[in-house]
């Protein structure tokens, strides 16, 4: 398990997105141009659809191109700026390579770091307290309890992003994909997987256990 630091985040930044998204999302209500509904719509479309697109073009490429994989999980920073993608808390991307021996899982112990360029807006579930903390402590238990169960000889790395470092897993490629193409691939890789909650499955089934919200 990664040792994590008591380091400074920025959830107590007046300007950090959240912060501001939340300002803004609440300035909307109070004048009622929108709708706590369509909102709600809103937010889940980017939470688990269009925003980690981006982590999943970045994962695709990695599956098929072993130099650009090289590169992700060297400097995932300059690899993603490969494929324009930079932004929102992207100023130094760690990439874990999940494989039959290791997996990796990430947090943030604090408060929410993560790589919103990439996975767009974190989840709820990894903003709870109970996440926050018991994945450093019990990962193997949270994770069967997301529905996740490992093998015992797997070893669990646990990687507390920052506001210097945020982490994205680069998950193990399915069997059976080794026909699709990187398009297809990238359809296959949901946010959970590349959070590390979550295994993919091959074709025909879009990832593995899926965290509700």
């Amino acid at each position: 398990m990664a040792p994590h630091d008591d380091h400074d985040h920025d959830h107590q930044d007046p300007e950090s997105p959240e912060i501001r998204s939340r300002a803004l999302e609440e300035l909307l209500l109070e004048k009622g141009l929108v709708s706590p509904e369509a909102i709600d719509g809103i937010l889940s479309r980017y939470e688990n659809d269009i925003g980690p697109m981006n982590g999943a073009r970045l994962v695709a490429r990695a599956w098929t191109d072993p130099g650009f994989k090289e590169r992700l999980l060297d400097d995932g920073t300059k690899a993603a700026a490969e494929l324009d993608l930079a932004g929102l808390q992207m100023d130094c991307l760690v990439v874990r390579e999940n494989t039959r021996a290791v997996h990796n899982v990430v947090c943030c112990t604090l408060c929410s770091c993560y790589p919103w360029a990439v996975l767009g807006l974190p989840p709820a579930w990894y903003k709870d307290p109970a996440y926050r903390s018991r994945i450093v402590r019990e990962p193997r238990k949270v994770l069967s309890e997301m529905g996740l169960d490992l093998d015992p000889h797997v070893e669990v790395q646990v990687w507390d992003s920052s506001a210097e470092v945020r982490y994205l897993v680069l998950p193990e490629r399915p069997e059976g994909t080794e026909g699709m193409t990187e398009e297809e691939l990238a359809e296959i890789v949901t946010r959970d997987s590349m959070i590390g909650v979550a295994r993919l499955s091959g074709p025909g089934v879009r990832g593995g256990a899926r965290v509700e919200r």
